[in-house]
């Protein structure tokens, strides 16, 4: 049976804020990969990442190496790795390893930064998720409702100002609460104390494009993947721009891009279908509303894929 957690099951475990592993979520760091009944849940492997990039960061390193460490947890990580998999991570800020138990890790700089077993791993979560859950009423509303909270303390990981980073939260925050005039001002103010926020060019990019915006929603996904080259995000939508601007060829590439980089992706792999079906590609199509389905059996779109491939047929 696969292990799967929820996000404030992860907040609980780890001690990590729900606001921050959405951030990291929406920026593509590391989040959950697993969907089911239209809801993303992390694995055990997630949760594993989840931990070696909090003790990563905590150690001091910088984002973009810890991105690479993940990605080489990735590869170190067995395909079935599981609460009951006799591991020890550990990485010396370069690299990661993942090494049987009793097998003595030795770094190339003789310094070991983060290291843990699974195992251990597997029990705090265990014991974390046998205490008894916070009374939803006794959490303000749109905390209870999974609304991201401000938050009022803490630089981001990629070592933006604490300032634009509360700004940008806050931000989220307005957002959700459908006061999108106060989020498209918060999302600039973060911006102009750090423009290099991919996360909140991308979202205030979000908000202008569905006012209509296209323009200027194009130059800030851009802009984002400028600062942030792997967002997911970013990319998409401005292959949606594109389209909409009847760039269909660039639209295509950035979906072929996000299909490739992130083949988790799959809106990306939907719109990639819409869009080749309608220039004649049918085998291409076909190929990407079947990805589709693999990762979204039960929405709507889904549905609308099911009778593509049968009319298709």
């Amino acid at each position: 049976m696969i292990e799967l957690y929820s996000i404030r099951d992860v907040a609980r475990i780890l001690a990590v804020q729900e606001s921050r592993l959405r951030y990291w979520t929406q920026v593509g760091f590391v989040g959950p990969t697993l969907r089911k009944g239209g809801r993303f849940y992390y694995t055990f492997a997630d949760l594993v990442a989840v931990k070696a990039a909090k003790d990563l960061l905590a150690a001091g390193l910088p984002l973009q190496r810890v991105r690479k460490n993940l990605e080489c947890l990735k590869k170190a990580l067995p395909n079935d790795a599981h609460p009951a998999s006799k591991l020890r991570v550990c990485s010396d800020g370069e690299t990661i390893v993942a090494l049987h138990e009793d097998i003595a890790f030795q770094p190339t700089n003789g310094q070991v930064v983060m290291a843990f077993a699974l195992p251990t791993l597997a029990e705090r979560a265990a014991e974390v998720l046998a205490l008894p859950t916070p009374a939803t009423a006794a959490l303000p509303a749109a905390q209870a409702d999974g609304v991201p909270q401000p938050v009022r303390s803490e630089a981001t990981e990629a070592n933006c100002d604490a300032t634009a980073y509360r700004h940008f939260m806050d931000a989220c925050a307005a957002e959700d609460a459908g006061e999108l005039a106060g989020a498209e001002h918060l999302f600039r103010l973060a911006l102009e104390i750090e423009p290099g926020m991919a996360a909140a060019a991308t979202n205030l990019g979000n908000l202008l494009y569905r006012q209509g915006t296209t323009e200027e929603a194009r130059r800030l996904y851009e802009r984002a993947l400028e600062h942030d080259p792997g967002q997911p995000e970013a990319r998409y939508n401005l292959a949606n721009v594109l389209e909409d601007m009847g760039k269909t060829e660039l639209a295509v590439s950035e979906l072929r891009r996000v299909c490739a980089s992130h083949p988790e992706f799959a809106d990306a792999h939907y719109n990639l279908g819409v869009i080749l079906a309608r220039l004649g590609g049918m085998a291409q199509a076909r190929r990407a509303f079947e990805r589709y389905l693999e990762l979204d059996t039960q929405s709507a779109w889904a549905e609308h894929a099911r009778t593509f491939l049968r009319d298709a047929a």
